[in-house]
């Protein structure tokens, strides 16, 4: 086999995933050490993806560098680890009595390379040596370095296998979701100094899944015509989901992007991690159905320069709307202290009863609570949710503003919701400024067409543009409707892609607003979630009718909280759950708002609604 055949070359898929999922294991064992004590787990693994036809079988040794090993004490195994790799893949090969390549399968060091970190360049040379050394006495057919978050680390590991073998060399780096590596390297950047370090083949793998992972290839693709690319994307963004980690791509969804790989010049096609032998076998057979892919045309020089679009990234949140899933969002108030602990737990109920996506409010009736965008992170982090973070511009000038928006890019929180924000005298500091330069449409502009366009408010360029999916508040029960179809309409000129609405009580209210613009101005061209809380007492019915602005709530529903309290409660969460269902039909999903705190009120709700789901 050579790399430039007419079709491309296709790999396998996920390792440690399937480990995890076919033992039973946990996150914190050494996957690695399972060529020791499990090889017939592995080499199970390996015979399936060479039965579903990959032609490059990667060994079970990503992460068996010294650094990595000696976290679970495994450090003296070096030698043995990769060689039992190695040697399982070969055997697998041998078996199946297949032409397939074994790649020796090596990953980041584990450690930050000076001067960001405390890995010299002479450990990471001894480490990397280490592991080369073992896997090429072994007999792999090609090096595999991949998942690298940073492109010198990449690049001082391909010159030390350089020098110790003239096997191939793959070089492949992972990305965020920004479309740069951890390090802040573009893919035109890494592709054309991978391809003067001397990368056999070059590319990307991991990341967000497929799609970004095209997009990727074709940049790469202009910045360095005439290297060979590789691409083995994720199956998808993971999903935590009854406390296992789920990946949401199908077989058929990697076949068809197999097709749209191999168009673009990709010389190797496989998985990472989530994929299955089952991927690879659709991705075999839709490559062999398909007409082998014609020559790739040299990008001009002007197509090389070309830079790629940051704002194309969609976050979670914003791709289940394009799918027009029915998403469901749940609001969580910051804590008052430092402790996220209960956060946390609330979190993670939510995400395992299925909501989509949390809104974390900003000092809610103007209370003293932790900042949201630190509350976005964490719970982005530790329950591996997508966020909204509200953003509003009460108590915030031009300067803070901005510099608040890039601080949560940096975080990464793509999505907002763009609001004027609770008056500071009602809260618990009634003195406090409440000053502010900008109204929410001006704040939209300010992000849509400001800093996604890579420039501030002043025009001066901030380098790359954000990808922020901005929202805005709507109130389809004014009693003005004109005046808020107006607002409305002013908000969608600004660039608002998604809207909110208070509490729904009187679905065919918000009908007939939506009706009403339909008639006026066509569809609504981005989509509506209706705010649905919960009830728990005739005093909480009372409050909000009375107190909160925007929200109506008729007699009928409060003459249906009066009684005990416990009736009272389970009423109030049927007539969500009824109202909830009457708003699928109306809107494109819900914005849940918890009572005083009781997620597991809103975790019947969203579990009630995604048991009535329509099957796909």
């Amino acid at each position: 086999m050579n790399l430039d055949q007419p079709r491309p070359m296709l790999a396998d898929g996920a390792m440690g995933t399937l480990l995890y999922s076919t033992l039973g294991l946990t996150g914190q064992l050494c996957f690695e050490a399972l060529n020791l004590t499990h090889p017939d787990a592995v080499a199970g693994i390996h015979t399936g993806y060479l039965e579903a036809g990959a032609q490059i079988i990667k060994t079970n040794s990503f992460g068996a560098s010294r650094t990595r090993l000696a976290a679970h004490g495994q450090a003296d195994q070096v030698q043995a680890i990769n060689t039992a790799a190695a040697r399982l893949a070969r055997q697998a090969v041998q078996d199946s009595g297949r032409r397939t390549w074994v790649a020796g399968s090596i990953g980041p060091l584990g450690a930050r390379l000076a001067p960001y970190g405390r890995l010299t360049p002479h450990r990471a040379e001894k480490e990397i040596t280490e592991q080369v050394d073992a896997l090429c006495a072994a007999g792999v057919d090609a090096l595999l370095l991949e998942t690298h978050l940073d492109l010198a680390e990449l690049i001082l590991g391909l010159r030390i296998a350089r020098r110790l073998t003239q096997i191939p060399i793959f070089a492949s780096l992972t990305f965020t979701r920004d479309d740069r590596t951890l390090t802040g390297d573009s893919p035109a950047t890494a592709a054309r100094e991978l391809h003067a370090a001397g990368a056999d083949v070059l590319g990307a793998n991991c990341s967000e899944g497929p799609s970004q992972l095209l997009r990727i290839l074709e940049t790469m693709r202009r910045a360095a015509p005439a290297a060979r690319l590789s691409v083995m994307p994720n199956a998808g963004w993971p999903e935590r989901a009854a406390g296992r980690i789920l990946y949401p791509a199908t077989p058929e969804y990697f076949a068809g992007f197999a097709v749209a790989f191999a168009a673009g010049g990709a010389s190797i096609i496989g998985g990472c991690c989530g994929t299955t032998p089952a991927h690879i076998a659709a991705m075999r057979q839709a490559l062999e159905s398909a007409p082998a892919p014609a020559p790739v045309a040299t990008p001009s020089g002007a197509d090389v320069a070309e830079p790629i679009s940051l704002t194309a990234t969609p976050s979670a949140f914003a791709a289940r709307l394009a799918r027009k899933e029915f998403v469901l969002a749940v609001e969580m108030d910051p804590p008052r202290s430092f402790s996220t602990q209960k956060l946390v737990a609330g979190g993670t109920l939510l995400a395992e009863a299925g909501a989509d996506v949390l809104n974390v409010a900003d000092s809610p009736m103007a209370r003293m609570r932790m900042s949201p965008w630190a509350v976005c992170h964490v719970l982005q982090q530790q329950v591996g949710i997508d966020t909204v973070l509200h953003f509003p511009t009460r108590g915030r000038n031009l300067l803070r503003i901005q510099g608040d928006l890039l601080a949560a890019h940096a975080l990464g929180i793509r999505n907002l919701f763009v609001v004027m924000g609770d008056p500071t005298v009602i809260g618990d500091y009634p003195q406090a400024s409440a000053a502010y330069d900008v109204v929410p449409t001006g704040l939209l502009r300010i992000i849509k067409h400001g800093l996604n366009a890579g420039v501030d408010q002043a025009g001066a360029a901030i380098g790359d543009p954000t990808s922020f999916f901005a929202g805005a508040a709507l109130n389809p029960f004014a009693e003005d409707t004109e005046r808020e179809i107006g607002v409305l309409r002013r908000k969608l000129e600004a660039g608002a892609d998604f809207l909110l609405t208070q509490p729904t009580f009187e679905p065919d209210r918000l009908r007939g607003f939506l009706d009403r613009y339909r008639r006026t101005y066509g569809p609504l061209p981005v989509p509506v979630l209706a705010g649905l809380l919960p009830l728990v007492s005739e005093r909480h019915a009372a409050f909000l009718a009375n107190e909160v602005p925007g929200v109506h709530i008729p007699d009928s529903v409060v003459r249906r909280l009066r009684g005990e309290a416990e009736r009272v409660q389970a009423e109030g969460l049927r007539l969500a759950i009824d109202t909830a269902h009457e708003l699928r039909g109306i809107v494109d999903g819900l914005y849940l708002m918890p009572p005083h705190g009781c997620y597991d009120l809103v975790a019947e709700i969203i579990e009630s609604v995604k048991a009535s789901a329509p099957t796909p």
